[in-house]
């Protein structure tokens, strides 16, 4: 039952892996960039929403009460903006050139700003995965239907975060191998949560309230600061509001899934 169980754990993180590879194989770039960027939009602000903060809301509450609770969670989103911010400094420049500047290094400062979403969505996805991953395998090992249902539901909104990844680290000329190599090691980030569970058994459930209070501010970043700022400069808006209603729907489907239990 523990193979199965971090098998799960494998399979759901090769979503990502997967929508990678959608991203790169698929010929038309700059729609399809578009459209996975406002997709991943739509479904990390549907996956704060109805799953993060519900989640880390009543982790928290149960541990510290009601009050303490949400002032410890709009504490801990704010760190998560915060390490992302900061994580700004490591990264290319990434805001809009001026009017008098070249095409060129117009372009150019575009592609950047895209390989900065590539990495602070990483991170995100990377922290989000472990606890994921170890949700996945605590179920699974009671219920391995209830774990492939699950595993069907966390990938759904794995899936297109990959895509942006991939389209994100395209336009700034990676190549097609490291771009799979990248996607591959953040697909394992939730094996590397059912590792974790089959070494210790259990996390403190305090701990995996504080890392989903965290994961929520840096989603808020990573959507507010960055996917909603590409999507405002966005030419053509029906993708943008196609892709967004996609990843909602992707999110609720997900839900759904999940919660058939």
């Amino acid at each position: 039952m523990n193979l199965v169980a971090l098998i799960l754990t494998i399979l759901v993180g090769l979503f990502i892996f997967i929508g990678s590879l959608f991203g790169i194989y698929f010929k038309d770039n700059n729609k399809f960039t578009d459209f996975s960027i406002s997709m991943a939009f739509g479904v990390i602000i549907s996956l704060i929403i109805f799953e993060i903060l519900p989640e880390s809301y009543e982790i928290l509450n149960e541990q510290v009460g009601l009050f303490r609770c949400i002032v410890l969670i709009i504490v801990l989103s704010l760190i998560g903006i915060v390490i992302l911010k900061i994580l700004d400094l490591f990264v290319p420049h990434h805001e809009h050139e001026s009017h008098h500047h070249h095409k060129h290094n117009n372009e150019k400062c575009h592609n950047e700003h895209l390989y900065h979403i590539a990495i602070v969505s990483s991170v995100a996805i990377i922290i989000h995965n472990i606890i994921e991953g170890a949700s996945l395998y605590l179920v699974s090992l009671n219920n391995i239907t209830s774990g492939l249902l699950l595993c069907i539901g966390i990938g759904l909104h794995n899936l297109p975060m990959g895509l942006v990844i991939s389209r994100t680290l395209i336009n700034s000329n990676y190549s097609n191998k490291r771009i799979l190599n990248i996607s591959l090691l953040i697909s394992l980030s939730t094996f590397l949560g059912g590792v974790i569970m089959l070494i210790f058994g259990s996390v403190n459930e305090l701990v995996e309230g504080i890392l989903l209070g965290i994961t929520i501010g840096m989603l808020v970043y990573i959507s507010i600061f960055e996917l909603l700022h590409q999507i405002y400069h966005m030419k053509n808006k029906n993708i943008a509001k196609i892709g967004i209603s996609t990843g909602v729907i992707l999110l609720i489907i997900s839900v759904v899934l999940e919660h058939i239990i």
